[in-house]
């Protein structure tokens, strides 16, 4: 299903309806360029799930963690070459936790992603900077 956002507010909006949806075990999958707006998607899955945490990309450190009723585990694989460095990380463990994996840049990684992942492609408007067109695929909001 493709939803449009007007604002990184409603994107991160999207997020917090995905959260409702999602069960420990579900990895999501962000597709999009630098700055489309995975962030701020993240931040609503976040607090959807019940963190407080100030989220931010973990660009440098690879994953970070979210303490809430459901935890949150943010990759974001966009230094990573390759699927082996994906797995020397740890990333068998972070899917065997109970909480939901979101994971940046994850065509890096495509054969590292479980059967039922859930996709979202955030891509930029061609003619509003501000809007997102977002793609769920594999859940219904």
């Amino acid at each position: 299903m493709q939803y449009l956002t007007h604002s990184a507010a409603e994107t991160e909006a999207l997020g917090r309806r995905l959260a409702a949806v999602l069960r420990s075990g579900d990895v999501v999958a962000y597709r999009g360029d630098l700055g489309a707006g995975k962030t701020a998607f993240t931040r609503g899955l976040a607090r959807g799930l019940g963190s407080q945490a100030r989220v931010s990309s973990p660009t440098f450190t690879i994953v970070n963690e979210y303490d809430g009723p459901l935890p949150l585990f943010h990759f974001d694989l966009y230094r990573l070459s390759d699927a082996g460095e994906l797995f020397d990380i740890g990333w068998e463990d972070y899917l065997s936790r109970p909480g939901v994996c979101a994971v940046e840049w994850s065509e890096r990684a495509e054969e590292a992603l479980p059967p039922g992942t859930i996709v979202v492609t955030i891509e930029r408007h061609p003619s509003r900077e501000d809007w997102r067109a977002v793609t769920v695929e594999g859940r219904d909001l």
